[in-house]
């Protein structure tokens, strides 16, 4: 009988650790098919940098607000609790979808100071210098943001400027708690603070770094948000503010005047609109070069089928790579501020030109076309920033807003004004300083984007509305500079080509391309061995394959199922934001 028992314990062992192996392998499976679950919402979700901004437009969505709204609180809140990107220092677009089924897009920009000219970054010999234009009071561009979000809020939204700006308000008197990654940005800096006082001032403990878990208080912020909330745009861009700008950038050599502050204007702008396979694409017009680009993309790719098996092998990647070398190229001769430059819009978004550039790329029979071989359809006479910040809004009422703001390198200019608390942007190095030479991120420029008074500097920042029978199915955006555009088309082709839920679609591994340099950029995970050894006998360049892995944009997104009424929302975990929903 004990002979007996132990076979049957052994048995019984054997069973149990082959179950507990399987149901193992179904777990961790299940973990890498389907990476984190997005969050639900029936009435509304906010999807940001910040849980603290996410947090304070869901708060505005529960008091009755709508997406627009909300939007302009999270965009205030993020001036405060990610001071990284977030600003009032700086600007960006918004791209609306109205309830009633309009379609709409905020430019609030930043635009050159009008003493600007095309040799202002070029020393006596003509050579391009970087550090006038990416660092310090030169530097700066016109902000818009404040300008853009009351314009916005006036315009479309259902509640006063003193409800939506007085959650950032209170964050910025009372403080909040820095977290790990904050702290790491804090100190990652800290060296470029130190260079200027009224920076230091403000972002360090009493001359240290900040660290985890300190709160971190913005008094000055909180003061120049109160005389914007009383004041609206006059509490910015005249009296005591204007002052101190002017007073800050005139004592470093800038270019900001009286006249330039008081001087600018939002412009509400016509989308750019296209379709790929049925579904709906809205997105944003020059001066971002985003919305074209992308639609473009789509117009070429919707020329193939693709299915699950297509996901991540050497001849999806070869599709993606040769049509964005083809749309960067396009990107960096024919695009530029259309209040200044003919962009021939309706050409590059348009089906047939798409097709052209397909047949190309078909042509070559699965090898790598030199970029240099690769000449746009009209040549026309460059970096930009990763340090960008998106965020998603959608409201019970079936509104939903996509936007995109940055103040351009991390921490902009580096340079805080002085009694008023809000760090300048560095937006002026987005322009074309020198074309053909390329700016802190790598993208050449020419003379669609060249320096002139009053333009506003080309942007890839890439807003985004997917529309499914005229209602909203994705809102999507990314920071990530020259890579913002392949960020958002990586994402929607994996919800619609490969039918991924929202948070495995900003989950999945990314390449980018961007024509120059000639070198598919890629993520961890994104290119296994075997990928890459096809692509590299294709006669493709892998930027850091084997070397120290890219991140590609910080995607935050929203997916609508609208036959179920459920809202998903899913913050990249590349990034430290949070989706909100209630």
């Amino acid at each position: 009988m004990k002979e007996s028992r132990l076979t049957l314990t052994s048995v019984f062992s054997k069973k149990k650790i082959v179950y507990l192996f399987l149901l193992f392998f179904a777990f961790n499976n299940c973990i890498l098919s389907e990476g984190h679950q997005p969050v639900r919402g029936k009435h509304g979700m906010v999807v940001s940098a910040s849980k603290l901004a996410s947090d304070v437009g869901v708060q505005i969505l529960k008091k009755g607000g709508n997406a627009v709204d909300a939007a302009v609180a999270v965009g205030f809140a993020l001036a405060v609790t990610y001071p990284y990107a977030g600003n009032i220092g700086g600007g960006g677009f918004m791209v609306i979808h109205l309830k009633n089924g309009t379609n709409t897009t905020i430019d609030f920009r930043e635009k050159a100071p009008a003493s600007a000219h095309r040799n202002m970054y070029q020393d006596e010999n003509g050579n391009f210098v970087p550090e006038l234009s990416q660092e310090g009071a030169t530097s700066a561009g016109v902000p818009g943001s404040v300008a853009g979000m009351i314009y916005a809020l006036k315009k479309y939204g259902n509640l006063s400027l003193s409800d939506v700006i007085s959650p950032a308000i209170e964050l910025a008197e009372d403080g909040w708690i820095v977290d790990h990654k904050t702290a790491e940005l804090f100190y990652h800096y800290f060296n470029d603070f130190k260079k200027y006082p009224s920076t230091l001032k403000v972002f360090s403990n009493n001359g240290k770094p900040f660290t985890d878990g300190q709160i971190f208080k913005q008094t000055q912020l909180a003061e120049t948000l109160e005389m914007i909330k009383d004041e609206g745009t006059n509490g910015f861009y005249k009296g005591k503010i204007a002052d101190l700008i002017v007073k800050q950038i005139k004592s470093m050599g800038g270019y900001i005047t009286l006249e330039d502050l008081a001087n600018y204007k939002v412009a509400e702008r016509k989308p750019v609109e296209g379709t790929y396979r049925g579904y709906e694409v809205v997105s944003m017009a020059p001066p971002s070069s985003g919305g074209i680009a992308l639609i473009e993309l789509l117009n070429i790719l919707e020329n193939y089928c693709f299915n699950s098996a297509d996901f991540g092998s050497s001849e999806y990647i070869h599709k993606l790579v040769e049509a964005m070398k083809f749309v960067y190229a396009d990107r960096t001769y024919n695009l530029g501020d259309s209040d200044f430059y003919p962009v021939p819009v309706d050409k590059l978004i348009s089906k047939k030109y798409a097709a052209s550039n397909f047949d190309k790329i078909k042509s070559d029979n699965n090898k790598a076309v030199p970029s240099d071989n690769i000449k746009p359809w009209k040549p026309g006479t460059g970096k930009e920033s990763t340090e960008t910040t998106h965020y998603s809004v959608y409201d019970k009422y079936g509104n939903a807003v996509s936007t995109t703001t940055t103040i351009n390198s991390g921490f902009g200019s580096k340079i805080v004004v002085e009694g008023a608390g809000f760090l300048l942007n560095n937006e002026m190095d987005d322009f074309s300083s020198k074309p053909g030479v390329p700016n802190q991120y790598g993208l050449l420029g020419s003379e669609a984007n060249s320096i002139q008074p009053e333009k506003r500097m080309l942007s890839s920042m890439t807003p985004t509305i997917i529309l499914k029978k005229n209602k909203p199915f994705i809102i999507i955006g990314s920071p990530g500079g020259s890579t913002i555009i392949t960020t958002v088309l990586q994402v929607i082709m994996n919800c619609i080509d490969f039918g991924m839920n929202i948070s495995q679609a900003i989950d999945a591994p990314r390449i980018h391309h961007q024509w120059y340099p000639d070198e598919i950029y890629s993520e961890k995970f994104s290119l296994n061995k075997d990928t890459a050894e096809k692509l590299m006998k294709m006669g493709y360049s892998l930027a850091n394959f084997n070397k120290k892995p890219k991140v590609l944009g910080i995607a935050e997104g929203i997916m609508i199922d609208q036959q179920n009424g459920v809202i998903y929302g899913a913050s990249d975990p590349r990034g430290s934001g949070s989706a909100e929903g209630y």
